[in-house]
């Protein structure tokens, strides 16, 4: 059963201290491969810190590194990484105020650009209702075909989804998030957060 109230919550950045896609692409692929992905097309790079819609087009650039791997040798290393994830890299105020929205009965969704193989793990461990993530396309052998299953969930593509979920338009109690990106999915919500490098005040009473 959906809460009537729901919390809706970024994860690069917002829930954590950095950003994660990377660090889990060199961890799966090695770093090597990523670098060589990287140097095939510079002009990517150059073109995304100019303009942040180019970021879809590193985003395929860099999981293409993934292709031919077995889908779940990958979901066995996400596993890993979210547990080094909520060990090392969160911040310990945002995911205060996730605990008491889960403890109040709020239904509490990670909404994010990072990969679901350790983007899911991740929510379990914290207790999210349901992780809205950017999934990794695998052919029917169970081998990653080094293409993104779907959009890059950034942007509108994050109202897109969680409208699939909770029905066009979402209606959010809150939602938190720390870039321009996720400004579609705070327009949502009745109490919008933008989390800043400084700690969340205490949590609602």
């Amino acid at each position: 059963m959906v809460s009537s109230d729901i919390a809706a919550f970024d994860v690069d950045g917002t829930l954590t201290r950095r950003d994660c896609v990377l660090p889990f692409l060199v961890r799966v692929a090695g770093r090597r491969s990523v670098a060589r992905a990287l140097a095939r097309r510079p002009h990517l790079l150059v073109a995304a810190a100019r303009d942040r819609n180019r970021r879809d087009d590193v985003k395929v650039l860099l999981t293409g590194v993934l292709a031919g791997r077995d889908e779940a040798d990958v979901q066995a290393k996400g596993q890993d990484f979210a547990t080094e994830i909520a060990d090392h890299w969160m911040r310990p105020d945002v995911v205060e105020r996730l605990r008491w929205h889960a403890d109040a009965g709020h239904d509490v969704v990670l909404v994010t650009a990072s990969l679901a193989a350790y983007a899911e793990p991740l929510g379990a461990r914290l207790g999210a209702t349901r992780v809205v993530a950017t999934e990794l396309e695998a052919d029917g052998a169970g081998r990653l075909t080094g293409r993104l299953s779907g959009a890059n969930c950034r942007g509108e593509e994050k109202v897109r989804r969680l409208a699939a979920v909770y029905g066009d338009p979402p209606h959010l109690a809150w939602a938190y998030g720390d870039s321009p990106d996720d400004a579609p999915m705070l327009r949502l919500a009745r109490h919008p957060v933008h989390v800043g490098p400084e700690p969340l005040v205490a949590v609602p009473s």
